[in-house]
């Protein structure tokens, strides 16, 4: 029996996320999920790629919004619901462009200072569409300011199998997935084609090619080289590593933590 074992939020791309007990479904994700990012003076958006230090800060949720919180220097800004910085901007995400609200000026000085480098916050509002690939999409699904996708699936077994191959083993805040379950062999998240959690439908349509951000320490910042050498060895195909699976959904509703993962088709 697979059942579902950890549920995570990213509200602000490329900084440090939180565990939920329960989580609403909607049509981009799980509710405020990658819904704000920040961009650079050409509004492309930026990541941990860049700028390592964006791992130091962890946001938390409020009733009124978002607090961010530095994790070395406990400095703190409050994001609200509403953003107040003034008209829509057109943002980059990798090759797509949408349309974003700027949040507030205290945020763009506040990001600005932690990391170091010029920066603004935006938000995605409702009316901002921005299509999965269409190489992908049964139904011109939507995300947020994900990479690609509205969720992205990874099992405890894969990540307990990783583990017994290093030295230290890492956290699921490496890999940054929304759902976690158990059960089950290392690695089924590659097969498993349509399953459901509680009547929503979800479908794994990509598996997730993974990136420098998993080497690198999000408590202190620091790069290395693991996980990306060990899953080298046993996880790459056509120069890519791979590690998880990326999920379209169908239907709204919520999910929650013990939940059973009920598998309705496999991939051949």
């Amino acid at each position: 029996m697979l059942t579902v074992s950890g549920l995570y939020i990213y509200p602000v791309k490329s900084l440090g996320g939180f565990e939920v007990d329960r989580g609403q479904v909607t049509a981009t994700g799980l509710e405020h999920d990658r819904r704000w990012m920040l961009v650079d003076a050409n509004n492309q958006f930026i990541s941990q790629r860049e700028i390592a230090a964006m791992a130091l800060l962890q946001v938390s949720l409020l009733q009124s919004g978002l607090l961010v919180t530095h994790k070395q220097n406990q400095s703190t800004v409050a994001v609200p619901f509403e953003p107040q910085g003034g008209p829509p901007v057109t943002v980059q995400v990798w090759g797509d462009s949408c349309k974003a609200l700027p949040v507030s000026a205290e945020a763009d000085e506040w990001f600005s200072d932690m990391l170091s480098t010029r920066c603004r916050l935006v938000y995605m509002p409702d009316n901002s569409k921005r299509r999965v690939d269409t190489r992908y999409a049964f139904n011109k699904e939507i995300t947020s300011f994900s990479d690609g996708f509205p969720f992205l699936l990874l099992g405890q077994a894969s990540l307990d199998d990783l583990n017994s191959r290093l030295a230290e083993p890492l956290p699921f805040s490496r890999f940054r997935p929304n759902i976690v379950f158990t059960g089950g062999q290392p690695y089924q998240e590659d097969v498993m084609e349509h399953f459901t959690i509680n009547g929503i439908s979800f479908f794994g349509v990509k598996l997730c090619a993974r990136c420098v951000i998993t080497t690198i320490n999000q408590q202190t910042a620091a790069k290395a080289k693991e996980p990306l050498k060990t899953l080298s060895g046993y996880r790459m195909r056509n120069n890519r590593i791979y590690f998880g699976q990326n999920l379209l959904h169908s239907g709204e509703g919520f999910i929650a933590t013990g939940d059973a993962v009920s598998i309705v088709k496999l991939k051949s």
